[in-house]
Formats: structure tokens, sequence, C-alpha cells
């Protein structure tokens, strides 16, 4: 009778920790880890988080454009609106400041 008992007692043993620590837990880890790896919303997804910072720097980088070119436009005018002996600043070849005492 002991020794029934004792067989009973390690199938039910060994059972539950089929249950607790079998094939099928394995495949419930592996399920978990694939939630917790879902996108929730916009900020979390990196391709997003990338798109937008690739969009910022192309902007930032067309107004860098924009404003060097708007500068050399401006010098372009200068130049060519410039007498022909006046110089960058804007006085004549032949003109200089007055000295300060």
């Amino acid at each position: 009778m002991g020794r029934l008992l004792l067989v009973l007692l390690i199938i039910v043993a060994v059972v539950l920790l089929w249950k607790a620590f079998g094939p099928s837990s394995w495949k419930r880890n592996q399920v978990a880890e694939a939630e917790t790896r879902a996108v929730k919303g916009p900020d979390d997804d990196e391709e997003f988080l990338w798109t937008l910072e690739k969009n910022r720097f192309k902007e930032r980088r067309a107004r860098e454009d924009a404003a060097r070119e708007e500068e050399e436009r401006r010098k372009r005018a200068e130049e060519r609106y410039r007498e022909p002996g006046e110089e960058p600043g804007g006085k004549s070849a032949g003109e200089s400041d007055p000295p300060e005492e």
C-alpha cells in the first residue's frame, strides 16, 4: 500500500512539473515577449522617429541653403550696382575717413 501511494505521488509530481515547466510554458513566454515589443504609439516606433528626424534635417538644410542663396544674391546685387571706383564698404577709392583728433 505504501509503495502504491509513493508511485502515485511521484506521478502527480511529474504531471505538475510538466504542466508548470513543459513546452506549453515556453510558448507562453515567447508570446509575452512579442506582446511587450508591440508598438503602442507613434513615439515608440523607431521608423516614425527616424522619419521625423530626417524631415527636420531636410527642412533645416533647406532654410540654410535659402539663407545662403539670399546672401549671395544680395552681394551680387551690391556688386552690380556699385559705381566703378567705389569700394565694397560704400566709399570711393579716393575717399578716406577724416583723421580723428
